[in-house]
Parts: structure tokens; C-alpha cells; sequence
């Protein structure tokens, strides 16, 4: 409740501090197309939660040395006061590596010394409403409703073993949160955005946390440029699979909006 609050107050702010500028927010709709360069926490645990044989909470990127890559984002709202959003964003790691200590995984034991690769494809799509109670020429503040769903195919494969150990979890999350945009100049402006909630019921848990901040520049009343930072939190524990997940850096792309 008190991240929410804070977010809020933030939303808000940006769009009461921006400058008097002359009428942008006039739009119905927005097209973004972002390159992501995250830092990835990935810690997974696959299989019997208890076991002698092996490590079986597993921090890929330091078990693997898995290094920063950029995927592409497509984002998309449709609405004035009333918005309908979609989002997605392929998060795809691959690496190999000589394993330093033993683990476990889906049951599969990888001693150390053994030669191993992973592949991990993490898609991250949101569906949802939302709602600018205050809309002004200035900017909007407004609510947000969503939809998170995460679709994780986690795998660690290695010469030694007839088959690769891998694990598959999907993880629907709904989400409320605040959004707020201020133009600090009639061709320039400054959007902050926060949404999460957390999931309990008797087959899984969940906890889905997502905080953007980003500027654009539009060149006319278009198309423009726009840089931001976001940050993704999830945490599941799904059957015998437990998942600790993080994405944060920054982006860059190009916004239409019309």
C-alpha cells in the first residue's frame, strides 16, 4: 500500500510540475516500439524442493554467467480518458558454461566439472483498462488495471544426459496501479507509471511489481523519440517450482502517437 501511495503522489507530480504548454494531451492513441537493455536476477528452483544430491536454488546468471542482452518491447494504448493497453516484451538468454558447483534441476543432478547450457525464453505480456480521472492539456493522471501473464520455459541441458532438464510455468498475475504523464514543453514530456499485486490461492502464489519512468520528444504531433527505465519483479511458487525473477535498465525507441 505505502509503494502505491508513493507512486501515486509521484504520478501526480509529474504531471502538476510540468510547465503550461500548448495542447498535447489530445491524443487517442500510442504506439511504442523500445529496446530493453535489463541487468537479469534469475534464480530458479525446478522439482523436489528437498534433496542430498545437489543445490537445487539455482542463480542462473551466476551459475551460467549469463551477460545483459536488448529485446524488442511493443506497447500499445488505445483510448482518450478510457484506454485499452497491451504490452509484450520476448526475454531470451542463452549460455554455456562448466559447472563450478553441483546442482539439481527437474531431478537431473549436474556435478562440477560438467560441461552444461541453458536456455531460458521468458515472454511478458499485459492486457489491460485504464482510466485518467484527471486529463488536462498539461497531462493526465490516471488508474490502471491489468493483466500480467508470464509464460517461463527454463531448461539446462548437458552432453552427459540423454534428455535436457526443463520446466514450464505459467504465471497470470492481475495487477492495479497509477500512471501519470506531464508535459514539461509542448513537444516534450515525462511519463511515470506503477502497478503490482500479489496472488494467493490453494494452487499458486504470485507477486508481479512494474515501475516505468520515460521522456519523449515528438518532432510535430506524431512520431517522436522517447528513453526510460523500468524495472520487473516477479516471484512464483508454482506445484514444485519456485521462481525469484528481476529485470531492470533501460530503454530506447521510437513513440507514435495519433
Amino acid at each position: 500500500m505505502r509503494q502505491r501511495l508513493l507512486a501515486l503522489g509521484f504520478c501526480s507530480a509529474v504531471t502538476l510540475a510540468a510547465a503550461p504548454a500548448a495542447a498535447q494531451n489530445t491524443n487517442i492513441g500510442e504506439v511504442n516500439l523500445l529496446f530493453w537493455t535489463p541487468d537479469a536476477d534469475l534464480v530458479l528452483q525446478s522439482g523436489a524442493l528437498t534433496t542430498a544430491t545437489g543445490i537445487t536454488e539455482i542463480d542462473f546468471v551466476e551459475e551460467f554467467g549469463i551477460e545483459n542482452d536488448t529485446f524488442p518491447e511493443i506497447r500499445l494504448a488505445v483510448g482518450r480518458n478510457h484506454k485499452f493497453r497491451f504490452g509484450y516484451v520476448p526475454v531470451r538468454y542463452e549460455a554455456d558454461a562448466i559447472i563450478q558447483r553441483t546442482i539439481t534441476f527437474r531431478g537431473q543432478t549436474f556435478t562440477v566439472g560438467a560441461p552444461a547450457s541453458t536456455n531460458i525464453d521468458w515472454d511478458i505480456w499485459r492486457f489491460g483498462y485504464e482510466w485518467d480521472f484527471v486529463s488536462r492539456e498539461r497531462g493526465f493522471v490516471g488508474v490502471i488495471g491489468e493483466l500480467k501473464y508470464n509464460r517461463l520455459d527454463a531448461s539446462i541441458d548437458s552432453p552427459l544426459l540423454a534428455e535436457a532438464a526443463a520446466t514450464e510455468q505459467k504465471a497470470p498475475v492481475p495487477t492495479v496501479g497509477v500512471i501519470g504523464r506531464g508535459f514539461v514543453h509542448e513537444m516534450v514530456s515525462i511519463t511515470a507509471e506503477f502497478s503490482g499485486l500479489r496472488v494467493s490461492t490453494s494452487e499458486f502464489e504470485a507477486k508481479f511489481l512494474d515501475f516505468d519512468v520515460n521522456g519523449a520528444v515528438t518532432f510535430g504531433r506524431y512520431i517522436g523519440v522517447q528513453g526510460g527505465f523500468r524495472q520487473v519483479t516477479v516471484d512464483y511458487f508454482i506445484d514444485d517450482d519456485i521462481g525469484d525473477l528481476k529485470l531492470r535498465g533501460p530503454y530506447i525507441g521510437v513513440v507514435a502517437r495519433f
